[in-house]
């Protein structure tokens, strides 16, 4: 009788306890609702419906793990969307694209009453007062800037915050954690110094420098030379999972030193290691080895305020069971609240650290709002683009701009190069 009582005070409790901790979560996402570093729900909108929104319902969308209803219920209140562009399209229409996938984004969010289209942090947070989901855009590839600052510039007038210096593929000056592309091969010289300028031009801009997908050679070199913190945006720990995409401990520490942010990535085979995995996976251990968990680890090594969530919704193919969707972030965060996180501690992981990072991004800005716009450009024996056009005056025996080879060419001076456009517009506007 005695076994029989305490057996149902044990399963009381084990009930009571889990539905503490189950409305503690949500209640503290209603408190500090969730800024996620990474979603592709605008590459699902291409592959699926070709950017076609009238073809969609985005409250309840099929084929795709995130739609409005489910970001509501999974307390997201602020999402990252990614303009991905493939890297095939390296050194073709990357540009183009790039622009297409940011338009279905700023569609997105200003033609769907719930969402907001946010560029600072005063935007955040005035989104959250009106209860919107605020929708940040970020460049998911440097490949989609053509090695070009003014393209990177435009970008940022089209609400542009945040790029990832590389994919799966190395750019003409910086180098990608992947092997699946054998392009612009360098040795030692993992950020070039057009690299550098990139990273100093987004500084200067206020735009977030993204480490997801960068090799550790560039992601510490940026980590050097970046005036203001840095992301990785989608990224896990390589202690517990040594993966090229995830981040070892020694990185870790300078990204600390940086006061930067690696938002934990929740794509199965970055967590465990494999193609399945659990929550516990993601905050308890993985099967086999005894290493704490990813947010546990990479707390214990740099702590609670440098962590947030980037899940990568719709761009990975697989997730632990029991976060299949948006909608299941609380089950997560209850998942660390039975791991004795601190609400403070979780506050800083949903939110705050996010918010602290842009803050600091838009401070160094406005400290060198002095700066003019760079005028740095890639050398042409960098970029290897035949397809690369420059502008030239006419060749006076008929020879076509376009047939000039940039070998030939070389760069020219920005004088004689605007004089050669002025005269180009010139003549075709006589012509016609």
């Amino acid at each position: 009788m005695q076994s029989l009582q305490a057996l149902m005070v044990l399963s009381l409790c084990g009930l009571t306890c889990g539905y503490s901790h189950r409305e503690r979560s949500h209640e503290l996402m209603t408190r500090y609702p969730l800024i996620d570093g990474h979603n592709d729900l605008a590459l699902k909108l291409r592959i699926h419906h070709n950017n076609r929104l009238s073809h969609v319902d985005l409250y309840n969308a099929t084929k795709v793990a995130t739609d409005i209803s489910r970001l509501k219920a999974g307390h997201v209140q602020a999402q990252i969307f990614a303009a991905y562009v493939l890297c095939t399209a390296q050194q073709m229409d990357a540009v183009r694209l790039a622009l297409e996938q940011i338009d279905v984004v700023r569609r997105m969010c200003t033609e769907y009453q719930d969402f907001a289209l946010v560029t600072s942090t005063h935007d955040l947070r005035d989104s959250e007062m009106h209860h919107k989901i605020a929708c940040l855009i970020s460049i998911e590839g440097g490949h989609a800037i053509d090695s070009s600052l003014p393209v990177l510039r435009m970008f940022y007038q089209l609400g542009v915050r945040s790029m990832s210096l590389t994919h799966t593929c190395n750019t003409p000056w910086a180098e990608s954690s992947s092997k699946v592309y054998d392009v612009f091969q360098r040795k030692n010289n993992s950020l070039t110094d057009f690299g550098k300028a990139v990273v100093e031009e987004m500084n200067r801009l206020g735009m977030i420098v993204d480490l997801s997908h960068t090799s550790w050679d560039t992601a510490s070199a940026v980590l050097k030379h970046s005036k203001a913190p840095v992301i990785f945006s989608h990224s896990s720990s390589y202690s517990i999972c040594n993966h090229s995409r995830n981040v070892p401990d020694w990185l870790l520490h300078r990204l600390k030193n940086n006061r930067g942010l690696i938002m934990v990535n929740l794509y199965s085979k970055f967590i465990s290691c494999r193609e399945e995995a659990t929550i516990s996976h993601v905050a308890a251990g993985v099967i086999h080895l005894s290493f704490p968990d990813h947010f546990d680890h990479i707390k214990r090594v740099i702590g609670a305020d440098s962590i947030g969530i980037g899940g990568d919704y719709e761009g990975a193919t697989s997730f632990p069971r029991g976060l299949e969707d948006v909608s299941k972030y609380p089950t997560l965060i209850q998942e660390l609240l039975e791991r004795n996180w601190t609400e403070s501690d979780l506050a800083d992981v949903l939110r705050r650290n996010f918010l602290r990072v842009f803050e600091e991004v838009e401070r160094v800005r406005d400290s060198l709002s002095s700066q003019p716009p760079s005028e740095v450009e890639i050398p042409l024996e960098e970029v290897q683009n035949p397809c690369r056009l420059v502008l030239r005056h006419p060749d006076p025996r008929g020879a076509p701009m376009d047939k000039i080879s940039p070998s030939r060419a070389g760069h020219g001076s920005a004088g004689p190069l605007m004089v050669a456009t002025v005269l180009l517009l010139y003549s075709l506007f006589v012509i016609e």
